[in-house]
């Protein structure tokens, strides 16, 4: 109740917003927790509202698999830029993916143009970003599956929406 009286006050139709989605931490939340897809389409939506969106961006890891397209395709198509990287293959077989150190360098590229950036991740190492913004006067708002995110990220956002409160909302059943 108190946090849905301050958001009214700290989130308004004319504030500016860029939102910084990591795909890869978000998908395998809601397949481990779900067994479902996330629906960027109600994430956009629902953490925007009604301020102006500036920016979104949408973080991929492309690993060779036919329907990654069609995906990045409808990223595309639900508004946001989509940026994507090679899955990493190192010898013996390791696989690494990640944008931890890009979203952070273009959230602070864009920190001059929005009030408030908008962080679609539960990956605690994203805490000094939320620091480093909130030094210089951005909001910083997280969005992701409360089960699985950092508690520590969530103390360090100004505001938090646990997708875990209204699934239906924001996922989509893996059809079989």
């Amino acid at each position: 109740m108190i946090n849905e009286v301050l958001n009214m006050f700290t989130k308004h139709e004319e504030q500016r917003v860029a939102v910084f989605a990591d795909v890869q931490n978000l998908y395998y939340s809601a397949r481990n927790i779900y067994n479902a897809r996330v629906n960027f389409t109600g994430l956009l939506k629902e953490s925007v509202g009604a301020r102006k969106l500036i920016r979104a961006t949408a973080y991929v890891i492309r690993a060779q698999m036919p329907e990654e397209q069609g995906f990045f395709d409808a990223l595309s198509k639900a508004g946001y830029e989509v940026k994507a990287k090679d899955l990493q293959v190192f010898f013996g077989g390791t696989k690494k993916g990640d944008w931890d150190v890009g979203i952070t360098m273009d959230a602070i590229r864009q920190m001059g143009k929005v009030d408030s950036v908008i962080l679609a991740s539960g990956d605690g190492d994203y805490i000094p970003l939320l620091d480093y913004l909130k030094n210089f006067g951005v909001r910083v708002e997280v969005i992701a599956f409360g089960k699985s995110s950092s508690s520590k990220l969530i103390e360090a956002a100004d505001d938090f929406i646990d997708m875990d409160a209204s699934p239906k909302k924001f996922l989509i059943p893996i059809k079989r």
